[in-house]
């Protein structure tokens, strides 16, 4: 009786977790033993044969000349808003004729070409562009096929669940079925990660200015701060030279010393 009790607390506890699974539509046929079902005997099911079924994962690298950097990386974040798109990130460093810049966005895949011919007109001139596809259709249907298996080996534990009144048996179940609850979440992250991908494409953007002639003298240049730093040079050092003459004269007694018994032991040797 006191093993019953203890089986129909852990039972409550363990429906939290999973009451999200669904519940099986006929009587399973495993047994405690079984464990694992073979994916290899069920069908994955046929891939798709059009290219529109297909899930396709496209990227495009583009490098542009722009006349004003910060202008053109603000014109490519509306223009992924306005194809119901956005910014993954964005980066202007340098100063002023220098300043180069990077953004990132994404842009539904229908959509895909459209944009990389507005964002060439965007530019004064195009100096590198590539795109690249990968089709992740065999991928996706056999993660589908791995979730249905998951979900059903699921069921199946969880009907054995109902029926164990051993503590040591419901303690294994619970232990299986955790192991299976975290494949199944892996399994979907990654489906979600591969309809995401796969709808939305991404564009990376490299910005640069136009080239112009450098100024004779560089930004920043002054003639009265590099007098200034000279002259703080000079002090400094002399300081160090003030620091080293202390030094000297507070260990005078021993380099003295020293010297005194060197003199000496010379002169006794010519005499």
């Amino acid at each position: 009786m006191k093993k019953l009790i203890i089986g129909m607390i852990l039972v409550t506890c363990l429906l939290v977790p999973v009451s999200c699974a669904r519940t099986p539509s006929e009587e399973p046929s495993m047994s405690p033993g079984q464990e694992d079902i073979d994916y290899k005997n069920t069908g994955a099911g046929d891939l798709p044969s059009t290219t529109e079924e297909r899930m396709i994962v496209r990227t495009g690298d583009m490098s542009l000349v722009v006349e004003n950097v910060v202008e053109a990386r603000d014109e490519i974040a509306q223009l992924a808003i306005r194809f119901d798109g956005y910014v993954v990130s964005s980066h202007i460093s340098g100063e002023e004729q220098d300043r180069t810049g990077w953004i990132s966005i994404r842009v539904p895949d229908d959509k895909f070409d459209q944009v990389l011919a507005e964002l060439r007109n965007l530019a004064v001139r195009v100096t590198s562009e590539s795109t690249d596809s990968r089709d992740v259709t065999e991928e996706y249907v056999d993660l589908q096929s791995r979730l249905r298996n998951a979900e059903a080996t699921e069921n199946q534990y969880l009907a054995l669940l109902e029926k164990s009144e051993d503590v040591d048996d419901i303690l294994k179940i619970y232990e299986k079925l955790s192991q299976v609850r975290r494949e199944i979440e892996q399994i979907q992250g990654r489906m979600q990660y591969l309809e995401r991908t796969s709808s939305m494409s991404l564009i990376s953007i490299y910005l640069k200015p136009v080239a112009t002639a450098n100024p004779l003298v560089r930004a920043g240049w002054n003639a009265l701060e590099i007098l200034k730093s000279a002259v703080r040079g000079l002090v400094i050092f002399g300081q160090w030279l003030g620091v080293a003459a202390i030094w000297l004269i507070i260990f005078s007694p021993i380099w003295g010393t020293i010297l005194g018994i060197i003199y000496w032991r010379r002169r006794k040797k010519r005499t």
